[in-house]
């Protein structure tokens, strides 16, 4: 058995199987894949994959089982490659963050600047994902750090603080006769409405809010991010249901804040880890610049087996 070999397996999930995309991932053939699946039952004497002729269908439950250990044995792999770095090159080295558009482009910008003061050798990769991407990149170990707001709570191998929390706010362009009315569910609901799609930036909370009230709100467009939805409040589409955060008065001129209480709750965005994934040195001061509660100490903690029981 040899790494080469537990990589392919687990490829072959990752690519639903399909050997020639599995070639291609990991630069090699796709006969010299099927040579490396078939040496690896033949030493463990057990088929691992269900098979239909020449193609695969799935996992055996003999290779269900191996996929556990294989992730696992390359995770470590990984956590021995990162331990030696530490010591060898302390402040040197790569820290992959997968993120959304959203905390990219108006959370992290200071966090970014500082700790890029603080460690100019080290390599940062901002990978911009949506939250169901991101969790696949940190179960993958394919990103260190994952910080959204959807999505990493309820994964069970994670492990995921709050950095923050913040309130949608509702735009529209200064001449807007919403800006003269109170600003309910329902008055909102009277216009056309500019928003995040499925999935993004708390649009759960937004369609419970309405429905919870039950009303059917006129979504006429739905946006990964916010600055496409102020692009289209602006061009007088519809009103804008966004992160407040991402409203700047002095740039956003031509949009205007509703003025009201917020009408769908609070959110709050986390940092997560996937547990076991060893993390260098800079990547806990990166998670410290986030918010100064999650401390090394704090951080190493939680990830530790016992908090886990």
């Amino acid at each position: 058995m040899n790494f080469q070999q537990l990589r392919i397996i687990r490829e072959t999930v990752r690519q639903n199987f399909n050997l020639t995309e599995v070639a291609n991932a990991l630069f090699t053939s796709q006969s010299g894949v099927s040579k490396h699946i078939k040496d690896l039952e033949d030493e463990l004497g057990v088929e691992l994959f269900v098979r239909k002729g020449k193609r695969f269908l799935g996992l055996t439950d003999p290779g269900k089982e191996l996929l556990t250990i294989v992730e696992r044995m390359l995770l470590d792999a990984g956590n021995i490659k990162r331990l030696a770095e530490q010591f060898s090159q302390r402040d040197e080295g790569q820290l992959t963050i997968a993120t959304t558009h959203t905390q990219a482009r108006y959370a992290l910008p200071k966090v970014v600047t500082a700790f890029k003061k603080s460690f100019p050798k080290v390599h940062l990769v901002l990978h911009q994902a949506s939250p169901d991407e991101l969790v696949r990149l940190l179960l993958a170990g394919e990103a260190d750090i994952g910080i959204a707001t959807e999505a990493v709570a309820e994964v069970p191998e994670l492990v995921s603080f709050p950095y923050y929390s913040w309130h949608h706010a509702v735009i529209a362009p200064p001449a807007h006769p919403l800006h003269q009315q109170p600003l309910t569910l329902e008055t909102l609901a009277d216009y056309p409405i500019v928003t995040y799609h499925h999935g993004f930036t708390g649009r759960a909370q937004i369609d419970r809010a309405f429905a919870d009230a039950a009303l059917a709100p006129d979504i006429v467009m739905a946006a990964l991010d916010a600055d496409v939805i102020k692009t289209y409040v602006e061009l007088e589409l519809g009103v804008g249901i966004i992160a407040s955060m991402a409203v700047d008065p002095q740039r956003d001129t031509q949009v205007r804040v509703v003025e009201g209480a917020p009408l769908f709750g609070h959110q709050t965005t986390r940092v997560a880890i996937r547990r076991g994934h060893y993390l260098r040195s800079y990547a806990y001061r990166f998670i410290e610049l986030c918010s100064a509660a999650l401390d090394e100490d704090t951080v190493r903690r939680a990830l530790s087996p016992v908090a886990q029981d």
